[in-house]
């Protein structure tokens, strides 16, 4: 296992290098703000969030997290897809006692390309026995009518999040209920694998160890070895989790739920835990902090996000 030092929380970066390494897709948009040097990669670090603005330096500390990746895949049942780019972004609470709190962005933790269903709607749901199926599936030679994207979207707050376990290999490192919003205009707008109540549990685990790197930087961003800010840079490192299990797609069809059986039937839903799987490859984590946020409490909260905002371009 490889030694960290202790500065600005390397035990919280180490375990986030998952977070956001594993999702493969996520909500399409979001407010993104461009930052200054070495604060550019956390656009959209949740720093005026209450829980973050109340951390003292002492009992708690503040941390902003940024997770990428730039391909992979996920199996859901009977159908893989490719991944594209992936961009999750946190604020982090380390607790005196070792444990952390999660803080999303109010435009959500997850930012990525959505991907394409292989085979689209053709794929998916023909032929079919079922009369109306069939009717649809001799529209589908048409391809803005066959094309789906699937985009996965938070459905609730990360958690068991495991600060340990993100510097070991093949132990769950957070748990993140996710759903899968499907997009075709025969499917409506209401099409999903997963729900709030009832949704996809993704548990990464670290399958290698990342390479580590260490820069410092005053608060508004500009490098400088003596600056009051350090930023940690995990790279390379790949994740996987092959433990959960995927629900039923609903909501499928513009009679909203009209499709839902065709789209299981061919699609293997639901499918248990141990049938599915995600990837993603090579991924990049940077998690920034103050680097002695006790000589600011019990401020260390708004410091931090007087210094976020003193680098906003």
């Amino acid at each position: 296992m490889p030694q960290f030092p202790t500065r600005a929380g390397l035990a919280t970066v180490s375990a986030l290098t998952a977070l956001g390494a594993f999702v493969s897709m996520g909500t399409a948009t979001a407010a993104e703000t461009a930052l200054n040097g070495e604060w550019a990669p956390f656009t959209r670090c949740p720093v005026d969030a209450p829980a973050m603005l109340a951390a003292d330096g002492l009992q708690k500390t503040p941390q902003c997290v940024v997770s990428t990746s730039a391909s992979g895949s996920i199996k859901l049942g009977k159908t893989t897809v490719v991944t594209g780019k992936t961009n999750l972004q946190i604020g982090v609470v380390q607790n005196a006692d070792g444990t952390s709190s999660v803080v999303a962005p109010p435009s959500g933790a997850l930012v990525a390309d959505s991907a394409t269903v292989p085979g689209g709607l053709l794929g998916l749901m023909c032929p079919s026995d079922v009369p109306v199926i069939t009717a649809i599936c001799k529209t589908l030679d048409d391809s803005t009518l066959n094309k789906i994207t699937a985009t996965m979207e938070s459905v609730g707050a990360p958690y068991a999040f495991d600060q340990t376990a993100g510097i070991l290999t093949d132990m769950p490192i957070v748990a993140l209920p996710v759903r899968i919003h499907l997009e075709n205009p025969l499917l409506g707008g209401k099409c999903y694998i997963g729900t709030a109540a009832n949704p996809i549990l993704l548990r990464p685990e670290n399958r290698t160890y990342p390479e580590f790197g260490m820069s410092f930087f005053r608060s508004d961003g500009t490098p400088d070895e003596a600056g009051e800010m350090s930023r940690i840079n995990l790279t390379g490192a790949t994740q996987n989790d092959s433990s959960f299990a995927v629900p039923a797609a609903t909501g499928c069809g513009l009679n909203v739920g009209l499709i839902n059986a065709a789209v299981n039937a061919k699609t293997g839903l639901p499918s248990a835990a141990g049938n599915n799987s995600l990837t993603l490859n090579s991924t990049r984590t940077h998690l920034t902090g103050l680097n002695a946020p006790g000589t600011v409490a019990p401020d260390a909260g708004k410091v931090l996000a007087e210094n976020w905002h003193s680098a906003v371009r």
